[in-house]
């Protein structure tokens, strides 16, 4: 099967204007659309592909390297995405996610998750509080307490603030396979709307118990890490797509990788990072067409492997 890298698959897209509109059937999305889930607590649909902004959003008020993030967000809601990640942890990423979604009049398209990382309850507040005005949000969508740090002080917190409607949603984070034990019985004991965590195909320990967990107690999910920290595209440089991709709507390694995950019916949503609008682009795509089944992610599995 002819492939390309994710820069010369995406080369055509990347070169339309932010302001364009992009139709999906031009860049052989999907017509339907990209897939959504429901949040279990709510029933509120999800797209189940988002946009994590560790590192690649934090560049400060650099008009320069703002420019292609604002491409990156305009081509975000263009093709159906919501969930934008971001945590006060990412230096200035969530201060430049509130100004160009106003700078660009799209902030009310996107579902905004951030994350409280600070011990103590009055210091979690305080940093809560001002990760909204950064994103220049009332009611943040979903607060997440990030790598459970002092967990149970900011989870009375979140609840109060859940109950008074300062943020709909309330979650755990986490970004390591020793984590999930941990993150598995917080959900049993305290029922979180949210559970945040790593899971890519040559790292599925959350298969083992954790996504179960989350399934069966109403906790959506939302996943870190989906490409190992870039650890799956070193190991497929320069190595072709299997020729039975095409029937799986897969044209790059990305979303092959993608397309492994959001197979998985417990998860709704993985939040790949990236400041570029072509790998923006090709992430996306991942939400749209045909999902592998069982045997088919086995087999994914089995020729990442053979590598």
């Amino acid at each position: 099967m002819k492939t390309y890298s994710r820069r010369t698959a995406s080369k055509m897209m990347a070169g339309i204007s932010a302001g364009t509109i992009l139709s999906p059937m031009l860049f052989s999305f999907d017509s339907e659309g990209i897939k959504k889930r429901p949040i279990p607590s709510s029933g509120a649909l999800l797209p189940i592909v988002g946009l994590g902004t560790w590192q690649s959003f934090d560049v400060g008020r650099n008009t320069q390297s703002r420019a292609p993030l604002k491409e990156v967000l305009t081509k975000m809601k263009a093709l159906g995405g919501k969930m934008i990640d971001s945590s006060p942890m990412y230096g200035s990423s969530e201060q430049v996610v509130g100004d160009l979604t106003q700078k660009l009049h799209i902030q009310d398209h996107f579902f905004y998750a951030t994350k409280v990382w600070t011990s103590g309850r009055q210091a979690g507040i305080d940093q809560m509080q001002s990760s909204m005005r950064k994103m220049k949000r009332t009611q943040m969508d979903l607060m997440q307490i990030h790598n459970l740090v002092d967990w149970q002080t900011q989870l009375r917190t979140l609840k109060a603030w859940k109950e008074k409607g300062t943020i709909r949603y309330w979650g755990i984070t986490h970004y390591t396979n020793a984590s999930h034990d941990r993150l598995a019985s917080i959900i049993r004991t305290e029922k979180p709307d949210f559970v945040q965590f790593n899971y890519s195909i040559n790292q599925r320990n959350a298969e083992k118990r954790l996504l179960g967990t989350a399934k069966d107690h109403g906790t959506a999910v939302i996943i870190n890490r989906p490409y190992d920290g870039g650890a799956l595209f070193r190991k497929v440089r320069g190595k072709e797509l299997p020729s039975w991709c095409k029937d799986l709507d897969i044209t790059s390694w990305g979303q092959y990788f993608l397309k492994y995950i959001l197979a998985n019916d417990a998860v709704n949503c993985a939040i790949p990072g990236t400041s570029k609008p072509h790998h923006l682009i090709d992430n996306m795509k991942a939400g749209f067409g045909k999902l592998p089944k069982e045997v088919e992610r086995q087999k994914m599995i089995d020729f990442l492997e053979r590598l």
